[in-house]
């Protein structure tokens, strides 16, 4: 099984596989660069080439960039729009440096558009990027609130369909828990995904951020919680981690670092969970 955390890159981002493997991961996430500004992701080569080279040596990957939080894809304003495809754009050439074969990104919010104008903007958006083989671009659920989009498979489908690029999509179980999608038994993660399959295509899944939730289904509250603590609880995790549409995918652990516990609690935790199924 490929289970992993999403890693600091403090201090050089090859120091994130070494962070990786204290936490007894074997594939990860990282930002390139801290998510709540704009900026550029600035990786010396060096630094690249020893990240490249850890992770091959200890069989770390994949790996995923997760964009920063400012990028909105479905926005109506020009000024955001162009410095959200800006810093993609960043992110998909640092990918390319890295060998990293994943950028997450999040939809957005349409802030009053409408939800189709909101989708359509987020198709042009991804559409304009330049992006460089070997990299793909995830595009995830979310929790949804407010005018956030991606709550809704079908968002995501749609955005899948409508494209011209080769997108994937990468699932987060406490997002589509808090958009209203019941992972908390067996049964419902078998009907979660099987609703995926129908507005996205499991072929299309490349990805899981696997995160409990501290609040009930359908609340659009999204506060993550250890795996197999939380609202989704043991049983609804036994069933991610075995379920056959998931069968070789990566997760990939966003928990909170908590009560004495962080991500080589959890990651053992995955592996506790996955092998109880």
């Amino acid at each position: 099984m490929r289970v992993g955390a999403h890693e600091s890159i403090a201090g050089g981002v090859a120091n994130a596989v070494d962070r990786q493997l204290d936490d007894g991961g074997n594939c990860g996430q990282i930002f390139t660069h801290s998510p709540q500004v704009w900026q550029d992701p600035n990786i010396a080569d060096d630094d690249a080439a020893a990240f490249r080279d850890r992770s091959a040596e200890h069989d770390v990957g994949p790996w995923v960039i997760h964009s920063s939080y400012l990028v909105n894809l479905c926005t109506p304003k020009d000024d955001l729009r162009e410095k959200s495809v800006d810093s993609m754009q960043r992110e998909v050439d640092a990918a390319a440096t890295l060998d990293i074969p994943y950028v997450n990104v999040h939809l957005g919010a349409h802030t009053g558009a409408g939800e189709q104008r909101g989708l359509d903007n987020a198709v042009s958006a991804l559409d304009e990027l330049d992006i460089p083989d070997g990299v793909t671009v995830l595009v995830e659920s979310d929790a949804g609130s407010g005018t956030k989009l991606g709550d809704d498979f079908a968002h995501l489908g749609y955005v899948v369909e409508e494209s011209t690029q080769d997108l994937e999509v990468c699932l987060d179980t406490a997002h589509a828990f808090a958009a209203g999608y019941d992972l908390s038994t067996p049964a419902g993660v078998d009907e979660t995904f099987a609703e995926l399959d129908s507005e996205v295509g499991v072929g299309n899944l490349a990805y899981v951020h696997l995160n409990d939730s501290k609040h009930a289904c359908g609340t659009n509250k999204d506060e993550h919680a250890h795996l197999g603590e939380g609202h989704i609880g043991e049983a609804g995790m036994r069933r991610l981690l075995s379920h056959p549409d998931l069968r070789g995918l990566p997760y990939v652990l966003e928990t909170p670092t908590e009560d004495g516990r962080s991500y080589a609690w959890n990651v053992e935790r995955a592996t506790e969970l996955r092998e109880a199924a």
